[in-house]
């Protein structure tokens, strides 16, 4: 098949399924096409026979306020399918990314073939609407629109449902984990440059956006250290950042956290870690923890949103209500003052990963609903592309 993935190319659970899912489309040996704003990052040093990059390149004129990269995607989507002859093209998000591939369609509605749109929700395009009611519309549009819709999580399925009173049916597929790159004892480990005394390495890895709660990550560290020597890596940036270090500094333990900015190889810190704290508001499905389970490290996170999905308590890692620094740190501590438990949780957890989410569980997945969707083609009439643009307007977009 021939297929078009649009996503962000930047760091971030959606950008990073995205170009895996992509990856192992090529190794299977399909023809993919990415189209985004820059190549996603995971692409970078890898290049891969059967995968092709379609940069979208935006315009801003002072008479229109912001920018034109919804137009400016349509238009890369229209060129990509006229050269290549796409057959689906995979949006990850729904806004844009579906409503730019919807625009493309309307305008290729006269081709003899046109493609398919399947669509996959992360969990922003919902949280989106609780943020702004004013994009309810357009995201049930693009959710009722798409050929085929899919979730990366039963919860986040559940949630739009329930938000959008969806008759569709959405099909969930999770998240996946490269189990070659994710594994224990990759090399070079950097446990001697961050504990070289033996203390125990405590990890986070987020966007440090408000959501992720990196300031109880800071609490839940303090606590652990008042019990047993111990070291926090902070993997990424973002808003909260600046709170996180403050919080730090006020509690004292700022010499034992490690900023680190924003890191491709997160494997490498993932590898040689004792604990991942993970206790966000909520996660739409939580691709950190099941990365961090796939090397061997146990969990502590929020049972919060799709969490419960990836974890199952005390077997494979642990949940404690969102907020609850407290419990969390007597989890955590818990699992630190025990090196058999851990090696035990790890252990489960990386079996855990894989039986349910290695790549060739869930690759075909994608495959066969790509497959379904071409079967289900209708015969094309002259005023399709006038009708998907009729849609638009009806609906108010």
């Amino acid at each position: 098949m021939k297929i078009g993935i649009v996503c962000y190319p930047t760091y971030g659970g959606s950008g990073v399924v995205a170009t895996e899912l992509g990856r192992f489309l090529a190794l299977r040996g399909h023809e993919v096409h990415f189209i985004s704003s820059s190549i996603p990052f995971r692409l970078v040093h890898e290049p891969i026979d059967g995968i092709v990059f379609h940069e979208v390149q935006t315009l801003e004129y002072p008479v229109l306020q912001g920018d034109l990269y919804g137009i400016a995607l349509a238009s890369k989507i229209v060129q990509v399918v006229q050269d290549f002859g796409l057959d689906v093209v995979h949006v990850h998000y729904a806004v844009p990314h579906a409503i730019s591939a919807f625009m493309a369609r309307a305008v290729l509605g006269r081709q003899e073939h046109p493609f398919k749109v399947v669509t996959t929700l992360h969990g922003t395009d919902i949280t989106l609407v609780g943020r702004a009611p004013s994009f309810f519309p357009i995201v049930r549009y693009a959710i009722d629109r798409s050929d085929a819709v899919t979730a990366v999580s039963d919860w986040l399925r559940m949630e739009t449902i329930r938000a959008f009173d969806v008759k569709r049916p959405i099909d969930v597929i999770p998240n996946f984990v490269d189990e070659k790159k994710f594994r224990r004892g990759l090399k070079p480990c950097k446990r001697g440059v961050y504990a070289p005394r033996g203390e125990k390495i405590l990890l986070h890895i987020s966007n440090f956006r408000p959501v992720k709660r990196v300031v109880d990550v800071v609490e839940i560290f303090a606590r652990v250290r008042r019990e047993t020597p111990a070291v926090l890596l902070m993997v990424g940036d973002g808003p909260d950042r600046d709170a996180a270090r403050n919080r730090a500094c006020q509690l004292g333990v700022l010499d034992g956290v490690h900023f680190l900015g924003k890191q491709e190889a997160i494997e490498f810190f993932m590898s040689c870690a004792d604990l991942f704290l993970f206790p966000s508001e909520y996660e739409s499905f939580g691709l950190a923890a099941l990365e961090a389970m796939a090397c061997e490290v146990p969990v502590v996170a929020s049972r919060a949103g799709g969490l419960p999905e990836v974890i199952d308590h005390g077997r494979t890692g642990f949940l404690a209500p969102m907020g609850h620094v407290e419990e969390m740190a007597a989890l955590a501590l818990h699992v630190l003052k025990d090196d058999r438990l851990r090696a035990e949780i790890g252990r489960a957890a990386r079996a855990s990963v894989e039986q349910h989410f290695l790549p060739e569980r869930i690759i075909p997945q994608y495959e066969d609903l790509y497959a379904r969707v071409l079967r289900e083609s209708a015969p094309v009439r002259a005023d399709d592309g006038n009708r998907e643009m009729s849609y638009l307007y009806a609906d108010g977009i």
